[in-house]
């Protein structure tokens, strides 16, 4: 599997400089992708009626495409990657194009993950219905694809329209596209139009069934299995090297081909202190992996 990071969103704080010192350093310590989790607004906890959301507005989360640009200016290999970035809020064109920027001043090492979202404040402030989103978003991934390959094209959806027009600069490198999410239709359209699946579960029978979907449907569209990922995440809160090994041991058997390490909502830490788990569990990992060569 290949090791990664999730970025401690609601701690890693605002200073340019801090962030620029996590980027390398996690860099340095042989991490080969970075998650950021998105969420463009949080609702206020004390509104009318109450809120029982899984954050509110006092949880911070950077933008992840800017975000992701300031990132890609400061490393030199790492993946950038959205985990995930709830497209049906957003205008397709528009991430195509900041995706294709991203794509072409990182050296095409942007990883979209996508997914369709659950908080109804967020699609009623940016002007999008909330119903109809996932099959939004199977729409929008067909025009997002096109927009980073052709030049000029017309599109008739469902929900755009492209009138004999295009992007211009376009990646040279298709950006993949990655599905946040568990239910029947998203692993449904996740296997048939996807690059990998991003899992919002444990290493469970549940993970097992999806993941046993996704290779069947995958199958019956004629469509390859090995080129298909699968995205794990592992928490520095709670656990123990032997949790970790046991989990990583777990998702390594399910077919996971990718683990990202989140070392927030745990004790309160700085930026060396984040960097210190990561070194933690990736020594611990890689002497794990070294013993089973």
């Amino acid at each position: 599997m290949k090791l990664g990071v999730v970025l401690p969103h609601n701690e890693i704080g605002n200073d340019a400089g801090a962030i620029r010192a996590y980027a390398q350093g996690i860099e340095a310590l042989g991490a080969q992708h970075l998650l950021v989790y998105d969420h463009v607004l949080g609702a206020d906890a004390n509104r009318p009626g109450g809120w029982r959301g899984m954050y509110d507005s006092q949880v911070a989360f950077h933008e992840p495409l800017t975000f992701l640009s300031f990132v890609a200016g400061v490393t030199q290999s790492i993946e950038l990657v959205t985990t995930v970035m709830i497209l049906p809020q957003r205008q397709t064109a528009l991430v195509a194009k900041q995706a294709a920027e991203l794509q072409i001043l990182s050296d095409n090492r942007f990883r979209l993950g996508v997914g369709t979202g659950w908080n109804k404040i967020e699609y009623e402030a940016l002007g999008v219905p909330f119903e109809n989103r996932g099959n939004r978003q199977a729409e929008q991934v067909e025009l997002l694809r096109k927009l980073w390959q052709e030049d000029v094209f017309s599109f008739d959806g469902d929900f755009h329209t492209v009138n004999a027009a295009g992007i211009n600069p376009r990646p040279s490198q298709d950006i993949p596209i990655w599905f946040g999410g568990s239910a029947k239709r998203l692993l449904t359209r996740c296997a048939r139009q996807g690059d990998g699946w991003m899992p919002l579960m444990g290493a469970n029978q549940a993970a097992a069934d999806a993941i046993a979907y996704l290779k069947d449907t995958r199958a019956s569209l004629g469509l390859p299995w090995e080129t298909f990922g699968i995205q794990a995440q592992a928490q520095f809160a709670g656990g123990s090297p032997e949790r970790w090994i046991g989990h990583f041991q777990k998702w390594h058997n399910l077919g996971a081909t990718h683990m990202a390490f989140a070392t927030h909502n745990a004790e309160p830490t700085n930026v060396e202190g984040h960097l210190k788990r990561l070194e933690d569990y990736f020594q611990i990992i890689g002497e794990l992996t070294a013993g089973a060569a």
